[in-house]
């Protein structure tokens, strides 16, 4: 029987810094621009000459100023609670302070524990991991998240001479792995939450955070961090930390990315087809990536576009583990040029080419909206975005509740402080301003 092609009802082709001193209150400093070179490299931090070795094979020169700010205290062992811009190197922070501790054991034992909120940054992580090791062998790793056999993840555990030092994964996959008694955290002294904000938020992934939280003993080095966070989440998260050193950016409109040519075009929801169709056909893009709203749309807007004949691959939380990560990791080898996208690649997930950005459909939120244009312009990098604007009234039934575009994009700018232009003639985007020279 003939597949049957995804319906896409409603297209027409025709149509700043905080450093908390001991017992006191946080000082708040601005942050400035991504580089630190005025703050000295990352040799001034004395770091161990292996793991000084492998940042020198990989590239890096100088931190970024969350880096500098964060790391040396991490190093230190002081907890600590980090909210920067995307593409600021966050993750590079705890990575390096973790390979930096771990110690040489007998008999092994898992000594750090890294919670991420999806399965693709999980599996990132652990990349970033295995990049900065390779002259630490006692800095092993593991990931472990859902869509992968539970036996599998056993057996990685069963060994006692394989056991990794460093453990990465989802809430609810090591949620199960405790519960079954096949993972002990008895020995963990660092516990590390990537986009604190996202696992915290949601109800049922907090319970499963505080509960791995719990299998841990109560002395150890607690590390957050994420590009947005509200008051709210913030308290929340300093409740899992002891007197944390808190890297923060000071005014809200400083989370707005440098290198980044913002713009968005008023459309209807027949025009947007074409409109994507010229974009594509106009940007000089390495990469580029389209955020959508939900899976059909998703898959629907894959096919359409594969139709006239732009090699577009779809992501999205409905696929099998094994696909999502192919899809992932064609996008790191630069062989997926256009990807289609849900949410699930909108926070966190680092592939460097990503120069262009269009929000097929506009975020539901400032802080969606903040994290999906933060896929380009990775640490300093240019870029170029744009947002589908409409009049319609969405509604998000997980959420209940409705929103418009032009709300979303009002609050973005008034809160952000972003300056969107209106876009109505393809050529006043030009190569310079997103295409690093």
């Amino acid at each position: 029987m003939a597949e049957s092609k995804p319906k896409l009802d409603d297209f027409e082709d025709d149509a700043v810094t905080t450093t908390a001193p001991a017992g006191g209150q946080p000082v708040r400093v601005a942050m400035g621009t991504h580089s630190a070179a005025s703050l000295g490299g990352f040799k001034d931090f004395c770091l161990k000459p292996e793991l000084m070795n492998a940042i020198t094979d990989n590239g890096f020169e100088q931190p970024s100023e969350v880096q500098h700010q964060a790391l040396p205290q991490a190093m230190l062992g002081n907890d600590i609670l980090a909210q920067a811009k995307a593409g600021m190197g966050k993750t590079a922070v705890f990575v390096f302070a973790l390979l930096e501790q771990i110690e040489a054991q007998t008999p092994k034992h898992v000594q750090a524990i890294v919670v991420v909120n999806t399965r693709e940054l999980a599996f990132q992580i652990d990349r970033e991991f295995n990049r900065f090791n390779k002259y630490l062998p006692q800095c092993t790793t593991a990931v472990f998240f859902g869509g992968v056999l539970e036996e599998e993840n056993f057996k990685v555990l069963a060994d006692p001479d394989k056991l990794p030092a460093i453990v990465v994964g989802t809430p609810g996959r090591l949620v199960t792995l405790i519960q079954k008694k096949k993972l002990d955290l008895s020995h963990v002294k660092y516990f590390v939450v990537d986009e604190f904000d996202r696992c915290l938020e949601d109800l049922r992934m907090r319970r499963d955070v505080q509960l791995v939280f719990m299998a841990t003993p109560r002395q150890k080095q607690v590390m957050m961090f994420s590009a947005t966070m509200t008051k709210e989440l913030h308290e929340v998260a300093r409740r899992f930390m002891n007197n944390p050193t808190e890297v923060l950016v000071d005014q809200q409109s400083k989370l707005t990315l440098h290198g980044l040519a913002q713009y968005y075009m008023h459309l209807t929801e027949a025009q947007k087809i074409r409109k994507l169709c010229d974009l594509l056909d106009h940007i000089q893009f390495n990469q580029v990536i389209i955020f959508v709203n939900d899976i059909s749309r998703c898959e629907a807007l894959a096919h359409k576009l594969k139709e006239l004949n732009f090699p577009a691959k779809a992501v999205h939380s409905g696929m099998e583990q094994a696909d999502r990560l192919l899809v992932y990791e064609e996008s790191k080898q630069q062989k997926t040029r256009i990807i289609v996208a849900t949410d699930l690649f909108g926070r966190g997930i680092d592939i460097d080419r990503i120069n262009a950005v269009v929000q097929f459909d506009m975020a539901s939120d400032p802080n969606t909206y903040l994290h999906r244009v933060g896929r380009a312009g990775r640490f300093g990098t240019k870029g170029v975005t744009i947002a589908f604007v409409t009049d319609d009234e969405r509604t998000i039934k997980r959420e209940n509740r409705t929103y418009k575009d032009t709300e979303i994009l009002k609050q973005v700018q008034e809160r952000f402080e972003v300056e969107a232009k209106l876009l109505t003639d393809l050529n006043v985007i030009v190569p310079s301003q997103y295409m690093n020279q």
